[in-house]
């Protein structure tokens, strides 16, 4: 083969292999993959919002059913007392003390999904902005290729150009949008992660000591709100029936009338 017949050759091969580098890593389709893939990030985050809100929820209703069975029982208690039951009495009243205890377990899980809850929205709304503002920047991107393609191809098509110019601009051109678009997934990848916090539920140490005097307080505490009925004093209440279930526990434990 001659030179000439084998430079020919050379430059067919680098001519295709060019265009075929072209239509496999064409920046528009990479820009549309990339954003593609923060849209299903973005979608992600929404459920996770929208799943704290329903367990949210969930504790909410739950809470609201132990204040009325709080306040329930309250009013046994008094009721059983003025029968001159006092076993019942004090059996109301210990189920009011355990139903205590179980209702503040509840609002610290409440109040940690109320505080989830706001920062999952904080990033949905960030991550939203940073979508948005990426496809905007995205579609001048690719704007911009398409013209500067066109631009070429005329002017290839009039002056003659090599092909080697055209490879030049298309490799910066891909550099470019791929850098782009690393930076677009950096930003969405570190607010998913921002998002996943976990919370420690780990027991302290010593913490059954700290059960067994939680346990002595409530009785003593039983034993003074039934001294102070037998004086003529209902048990404690708090808040109306249902809705006043996070303020359980919240106030003093003087027994009202």
């Amino acid at each position: 083969m001659s030179n000439s017949n084998a430079s020919r050759m050379r430059t067919i091969f680098r001519s295709k292999t060019s265009k075929t580098l072209d239509r496999i890593e064409d920046p528009r389709e990479t820009l549309d993959d990339s954003y593609d893939q923060q849209v299903k990030l973005l979608q992600q985050v929404r459920l996770a919002v929208a799943e704290v809100a329903t367990a949210k929820k969930r504790i909410e209703l739950q809470g609201e059913e132990m204040g009325r069975r709080y306040q329930r029982l309250g009013s046994q208690a008094a009721e059983a007392l003025a029968q001159g039951r006092e076993d019942l009495a004090r059996a109301a009243l210990e189920r009011r003390a355990m139903l205590e205890g179980q209702v503040a377990q509840l609002q610290q899980q409440y109040t940690a999904l109320d505080r989830q809850t706001a920062q999952l929205q904080e990033r949905e709304r960030r991550l939203t902005d940073q979508v948005a503002a990426f496809r905007i920047e995205k579609e001048t991107i690719k704007a911009t290729y398409t013209a500067s393609e066109a631009q070429v191809r005329a002017n290839e098509a009039v002056s003659g150009i090599s092909s080697s110019i055209q490879d030049v601009g298309s490799s910066l051109d891909r550099a470019r949008d791929r850098v782009q678009q690393m930076q677009a997934r950096a930003a969405a990848t570190d607010e998913l992660l921002a998002s996943g916090a976990l919370t420690d539920l780990t027991a302290a140490p010593d913490a059954d000591i700290e059960r067994q005097l939680a346990a002595i307080s409530a009785q003593a505490e039983i034993e003074r709100q039934l001294q102070a009925m037998k004086g003529g004093a209902g048990p404690a209440r708090s808040g109306d029936s249902g809705t006043g279930w996070l303020s359980i526990g919240q106030q003093g434990s003087a027994p009202q009338s």
